[in-house]
């Protein structure tokens, strides 16, 4: 059932700096060697791509992270995924451009409508409660579905002191060179080299890192800006509290180059490390201990807090509607608000590369945003993080089924399946084994085939049918669940979707535990697949990702692993019923949550056994968008199935 979340605050960040999670939050995965003080930084951005941007064409290794629960999130490039699905966005804008002109002579075009804030101008339309209002678009008989917005981003112009660099050794925190910025100026520029200092390539070889101490202001936003107009430097920010926390990172933001922009929560001292890819330091108060260097050259670095100029736009929503929206030109950040102006979904990326070929929302440009209306009523459309002119899409639709007399089917699949697991990233046509053959790992028997089955049908009802229902959000909800023991196969008719529960990553090729097909937000593809494997579920107890670790004498066996398993399976079709992952380290259970916190999801209460009497519940509902995925703001996971499995 639902629950409530805090509003977040009112606030535009690029997608690659995101302030820290809460206190309850554990340090990213280290097995691609990234340093531990730096690796919950990197993770909660993302990731440090190893695929770099001329390489975007070439599918990263492993599943596509957005689509998977994987045992090991933090091993997962999020940062080459992004950048291979940037891509792939763009290709499906070409596409639904292509189909759209030949539909043009039938369609009419989109609204138009300028910004009335002048150019050059801020705080006209710089915060949802004075957002310019836009009429005649919507999904009513006499709305424009599409709208097209013209304006111009005008951040205030501060002139930067230039200021001298400084002498080596510059590796860390101590040792760090003063720049005046946020006491002195405003803004501040200086031109340095990564590789000159005595543990460069030419020296001790461990890396060479140059740090500098700044200033910053509760509620300032700052803008770190590394340019390279020659060299081999592929750069890397990190930005550290005076105790060394990292705080916020950025590899490549235009080009190789980066930059990062944050905004300080607290007043003090802070530390903004330059370094070349893929050298971080283990300990940044100790400029000797990198594990290597990386890339060298010079570069420059300005510093500034300008004021920002974001700009709000207003349209008119029903319950139910499907809101996508894109922008172009010197824009990079788009985000939704609701009616109470609570941040829905920002973004400052195009993962629309992951949408079913079906879905009309649209794509291409800097960033892509979408949301599914749970109340009617103005929502708000803001663009920032630039300086000047942009274009924004904004579209709306009404869910892929309403209207239509066919229901959505989900079909759960425990029989073992031969199919063509390219669909998911794997090598080809493969044989699943069915659910049957994991119960000896469970250390159940044949007999008890049923009991499971039941238990984990039962779970995916309740997250999937029957908490919606229960929501009240939509009267018309209407998702029939069918299964391999009970009914005919009736994947390949209209509007079937399917999760075949059974099967290993040797068989499937795909190193993960579970996968979607697609995201698809507003179920525009009724016809998508899943995979949930069950050899790291059921392997030998120990690992956190294996149901055994959980099992004991006081266990109820079969009703803990069908709770697991069901809750694995609702969060795999939760992806192609419209929902990204949740944030799994907070408080906030959700059947969304990403991999990499286990118990939770599999219903572990706090007695760390699992079929006991204090098992948890976990169910859809609202939530913060998992940070290292790039996304911010509050997503009702519950809704977004509920408005839109609907005829």
């Amino acid at each position: 059932m639902r629950r409530p979340v805090a509003a977040l605050a009112t606030g535009i960040l690029v997608a690659s700096v995101l302030t820290p999670t809460n206190a309850q939050a554990r340090p990213a995965s280290n097995d691609a060697g990234t340093p531990d003080w730096a690796a919950a930084a990197v993770a909660r951005a993302g990731g440090i791509s190893t695929t770099k941007s001329s390489d975007t064409a070439r599918r990263p290794a492993g599943p596509n992270p957005f689509l998977a629960l994987l045992p090991d999130p933090g091993a997962a490039d999020h940062a080459a995924w992004r950048e291979h699905l940037q891509a792939k966005s763009e290709q499906r804008a070409t596409r639904l451009a292509q189909q759209r002109a030949q539909q043009r002579a039938a369609q009419a075009g989109p609204l138009l409508a300028d910004e009335d804030e002048p150019a050059g101008i801020r705080g006209g339309n710089d915060s949802p409660a004075t957002a310019q209002p836009i009429t005649g678009f919507g999904t009513g008989r006499k709305d424009n579905q599409r709208l097209r917005i013209l304006g111009t981003l005008s951040p205030e112009q501060l002139e930067a002191e230039e200021i001298a660099p400084t002498p080596e050794d510059d590796g860390a925190i101590p040792l760090a060179g003063e720049t005046g910025f946020g006491d002195t100026a405003d803004a501040v520029t200086v031109s340095a080299q990564i590789g000159d200092g005595p543990h460069g390539s030419a020296g001790t070889g461990t890396g060479d890192f140059d740090w500098y101490e700044l200033t910053g202001t509760a509620g300032e936003t700052a803008t770190f800006d590394i340019n390279t107009p020659t060299g081999d430097l592929d750069s890397m920010l990190i930005l550290a509290s005076a105790d060394g926390e990292a705080l916020a990172f950025n590899d490549d933001s235009d080009g190789l180059d980066s930059q990062l922009r944050y905004t300080f929560t607290e007043d003090g001292t802070y530390y903004l490390m330059v370094s070349g890819f893929p050298a971080l330091p283990a300990d940044p108060f100790d400029s000797a201990s990198g594990d290597g260097a990386g890339s060298e050259g010079p570069y420059t670095l300005t510093m500034d807090n300008a004021e920002q100029d974001v700009d709000f736009f207003a349209v008119r929503l029903r319950v139910g509607d499907v809101l996508g929206a894109s922008v172009a030109g010197e824009a990079a950040q788009i985000t939704v608000y609701d009616p109470a102006q609570r941040e829905v979904h920002g973004s400052a990326q195009d993962l629309s590369g992951i949408y079913p070929p079906t879905s009309p929302l649209p794509g291409g440009g800097n960033a892509v945003t979408e949301h599914v209306a749970d109340v009617a009523g103005w929502h708000y459309v803001g663009v920032s993080a630039g300086s000047g002119t942009y274009d924004i899409t904004v579209e709306a639709y009404r869910p892929g089924l309403e209207g239509q007399r066919p229901r959505q089917t989900l079909f759960l699949d425990f029989d073992g399946q031969r199919l063509n697991t390219a669909i998911f990233g794997g090598a080809g046509v493969r044989t699943l084994s069915p659910l049957r053959a994991f119960l000896g790992r469970w250390g159940l028997t044949n007999a008890d085939e049923n009991a499971l089955i039941d238990s984990i049908i039962e779970t995916v009802r309740e997250n999937l049918h029957h908490d919606m229902v229960a929501s009240g959000l939509n009267p018309k909800f209407d998702l029939r669940i069918l299964n391999s023991r009970d009914h005919a196969d009736p994947f390949g008719e209209p509007n079937v979707s399917r999760i075949i529960v059974g099967g290993t990553i040797e068989e499937s090729g795909i190193p993960t535990i579970g996968i979607a097909q697609y995201i698809d937000p507003g179920n525009f593809g009724t016809e998508d697949s899943a995979l949930v494997l069950l050899d790291v579920l059921s392997d030998p107890a120990g690992e956190e990702t294996s149901l055994n670790t959980y099992v004991t004498e006081a266990s109820d066996r079969v009703g803990f692993i069908g709770q697991a398993v069901g809750n694995v399976t609702a969060h795999e079709a939760g992806h192609f019923l419209g929902d990204w992952h949740v944030d799994q380290f907070n408080d906030q259970p959700n059947v969304m949550d990403q991999g990499g916190n286990f118990p939770v999801m599999f219903g572990v209460g706090p007695d760390g056994v699992g079929g006991t009497a204090d098992d948890i519940d976990v169910d859809f509902g609202e939530d913060v968008f998992n940070p290292g995925e790039g996304f911010t703001g509050i997503e009702d996971t519950l809704s977004r199935i509920a408005l839109t499995v609907t005829r």
